[in-house]
Parts: structure tokens; C-alpha cells; sequence
């Protein structure tokens, strides 16, 4: 199984952008990474931050420290390390965001509370992130096809 949404086809070839397996493990371990450090990273490094766990405590530190490492390496900065949500939305199956309510509203549906919590965390993650950024907004009706959400 592909660790990419289809909704990401257009760049994960390259790994232009950055996925949003490695947004969720970002959250996760609480580490901030910039679109200009990403572009420093080799393919080799683009994959390994894919590939490599950041699900159990022990993972997730060492994810962290991965990161730190790698953007040091890569771009001689020191990463920017960011608050940890101990109870993030996204892990909450019983109630939809506002942000995600008021982006699917805005094109025309409604996710109701059970289709929320048929989601998967990272299909939760995805939803609530896509119906934040502006930036990004266009792939959030590409996103609810593809969890079958319309």
C-alpha cells in the first residue's frame, strides 16, 4: 500500500512537495519543517522521511532527532521544534472540526460525525489540514472523493 494520496499524484515522483505522511509524522514529533530545508534534502533523504516510523514513543524521538540531524546536514540550520497537541483532532473520531464543517459547506457537503469517525487518523489529519491552508484548499474535494466521503 502506497503511503501517498492520490490527491498528492501530481508531485510524489519527485517529492517536490511535502506529503502529507511526513506532515502527520511532523505533527506528531513535533518538529517544523520549511519548504526551502525540504528542498535540500536529497531524493535518498525525501524517502527516508516517508519510510522511516513515528508511531510508538521510542519512534517518534528518534524521528525527531532524524530531523534535527538531517537539517542540520542539509542546510546547516537548527530545526525549529513546535508544541506536541497530547489530544490532536484529527485522534478524535466524534467530532468534526469546524474548519473541516465550514470547507465542506463551502463546496456544497456535509462530513457527518459518522463518516468522521470512519476516517482514519491520518484521513482526519489530511481533511483538517487541507481546510486550513488556502494555499492547499483546491486538493480538499480531491481528498473527500478519495476517502469516499461524496
Amino acid at each position: 500500500m502506497s503511503p501517498f494520496f492520490q490527491f498528492e499524484s501530481d508531485f510524489v515522483d519527485s517529492l517536490r512537495c511535502v506529503p502529507m505522511i511526513v506532515r502527520f509524522k511532523l505533527d506528531t514529533c513535533g518538529v517544523k519543517l520549511k519548504l526551502h530545508q525540504w528542498n535540500k534534502f536529497t531524493e535518498h533523504d525525501r524517502h527516508q522521511t516517508v519510510e522511516r516510523p513515528c508511531t510508538t514513543a521510542d519512534e517518534i524521538q528518534h524521528y525527531h532527532d532524524f530531523l534535527h540531524d538531517l537539517i542540520k546536514q542539509r542546510t546547516g540550520e537548527t530545526a525549529t521544534d513546535l508544541a506536541i497537541d497530547p489530544a490532536p483532532p484529527w485522534t478524535d473520531p466524534t467530532t468534526v472540526p469546524e474548519s473541516v464543517q465550514t470547507k465542506a459547506t463551502d463546496i456544497g457537503i456535509q462530513i457527518t460525525v459518522a463518516q468522521w469517525e470512519s476516517l482514519a487518523p491520518i484521513q482526519r489529519f489530511v481533511l483538517i489540514k487541507l481546510s486550513r491552508s488556502a494555499h492547499e484548499n483546491a486538493n480538499f474535494l480531491p481528498a473527500v472523493k478519495e476517502f469516499q466521503l461524496v
